[in-house]
C-alpha cells in the first residue's frame, strides 16, 4: 500500500510516541475514562447485571461520558504532547460541514439497506410501524439519543482512525497504521461469547472507516456515517446495537428477530448479521479499489515525514 498520506503531514512540534507504543497509550485512553463512567452508572444505579446501561437515563451516560473524555483526552494529547495541529488527524476545515452532514446521510442509507436486506430475507417480522410518534417524548429521547451517538461516534473516530491510524502511519505506514488500529478496534469490542463473525465484523468495520477517512483526507465523514449508523440501528427499529438496548420504541418499524441469528444478529442485533458482514466485506473492497485506482493521480503528493 502506497504510503503517501491525505492528512496534513506537517512536522509534530512535540513528543511523538513510539510506533509500538501508540496501541498501549490508545488502550489507555479508552480504559480509564471507561472505569469512571462505569463508577458513575454504578452510583446511578444504570448498570443492569451484565453490567450494561439499565435504562435510558444510563444509556446516555454511557454514550457521553466515557467517550468524550476519551475524546477531549486526545485532542489534548495531540495539542500539548504531540503538539501537531487537528488537521494532522483527519479534523481539517477545508468542506467539514459538508462531509460531515453527507456522512449523517450515508449512516442513514446503509443502516436503512442492512436492516431491509435481513427483513427481506425473512430475518424480521413487522409489529407495528413507527410507534415512537405515539409519544412525542420518545421523539425528544430519540433526538437526545442521536447527540449522545455523535459524541460517542466522534471520540471513537478521533482516537482510531484520526490519531491512532495517523500517528502509526507517521512511524511506520500507512499499512501498518490500519493493521495496528483495526487490532486495537476489535480487540476493545471483543467478547468471548461472540462468534467468528462478530469479530470478523468489527475488524471489517474498521478497515471500512480507515480506508473511508483515508480515501476522503479528513474523518469527518466516517465520523457522520459512524454516528447515524449507530443511532438508526439503535432507534429505529427496537432492535439491539451491539447487545443494547435503545430504550425507545421504534422511530420506523418494530421488528422482531425470526429463524437463524446468523441472519437476524439475535442479541447483537444487525450488525450480527452475516448480511451486515456481507455489506462491510463489499464496502471495504471498493474503498480498497478506489484508493488504489487514486494512487497514481495523487502520486506527487507529499510522503509522511517522520519525525
Amino acid at each position: 500500500m502506497r504510503t503517501n498520506f491525505p492528512f496534513s503531514v506537517e512536522p509534530a512540534r512535540g513528543w511523538m510516541p513510539w510506533g509500538i507504543l501508540v496501541p498501549f497509550l490508545s488502550l489507555l485512553f479508552v480504559v480509564v475514562p471507561a472505569i469512571g463512567g462505569n463508577e458513575l452508572l454504578r452510583h446511578l444505579s444504570a448498570l443492569n447485571a451484565k453490567g450494561d446501561p439499565a435504562n435510558l437515563l444510563g444509556l446516555v451516560l454511557f454514550l457521553i461520558v466515557p467517550f468524550a473524555a476519551t475524546g477531549l483526552i486526545v485532542l489534548a494529547w495531540v495539542r500539548w504532547v504531540e503538539r501537531r495541529s487537528f488537521a494532522s488527524v483527519g479534523l481539517g476545515h477545508a468542506e467539514a460541514r459538508q462531509r460531515f452532514l453527507r456522512g449523517l446521510a450515508i449512516g442513514v442509507a446503509t443502516a436503512l439497506a442492512v436492516v431491509a436486506a435481513i427483513w427481506a430475507a425473512g430475518g424480521y417480522a413487522a409489529h407495528g410501524y413507527a410507534p415512537a410518534f405515539a409519544a412525542p417524548v420518545s421523539l425528544a429521547h430519540i433526538g437526545v439519543l442521536l447527540l449522545c451517538f455523535i459524541v460517542q461516534a466522534g471520540a471513537e473516530e478521533i482516537l482510531f482512525r484520526g490519531w491512532m491510524l495517523s500517528a502509526v502511519a507517521r512511524k511506520f505506514n500507512v499499512a501498518t497504521g490500519i493493521a495496528f488500529t483495526t487490532a486495537v478496534f476489535a480487540l476493545l469490542h471483543f467478547d468471548r461469547q461472540s462468534p467468528w463473525h462478530d469479530v470478523l465484523l468489527s475488524v471489517l468495520f474498521s478497515v471500512f472507516a480507515c480506508l473511508w477517512a483515508l480515501r476522503e483526507g479528513s474523518i469527518w465523514g466516517v465520523m457522520g456515517w459512524h454516528a447515524t449508523w449507530n443511532w438508526l440501528l439503535a432507534v429505529g427499529f427496537e432492535v439491539p446495537i451491539t447487545g443494547l438496548d435503545s430504550y425507545t420504541p421504534a422511530l420506523l418499524v418494530k421488528l422482531v428477530p425470526q429463524g437463524s441469528r446468523y441472519l437476524n444478529g439475535g442479541p447483537v442485533g444487525p450488525e450480527g448479521s452475516l448480511l451486515c458482514l456481507a455489506f462491510f466485506l463489499i464496502a471495504s473492497a471498493w474503498l480498497l479499489w478506489r484508493y488504489f485506482s487514486s494512487s497514481g493521480s495523487s502520486s506527487g503528493s507529499p510522503s509522511v515525514q517522520r519525525p
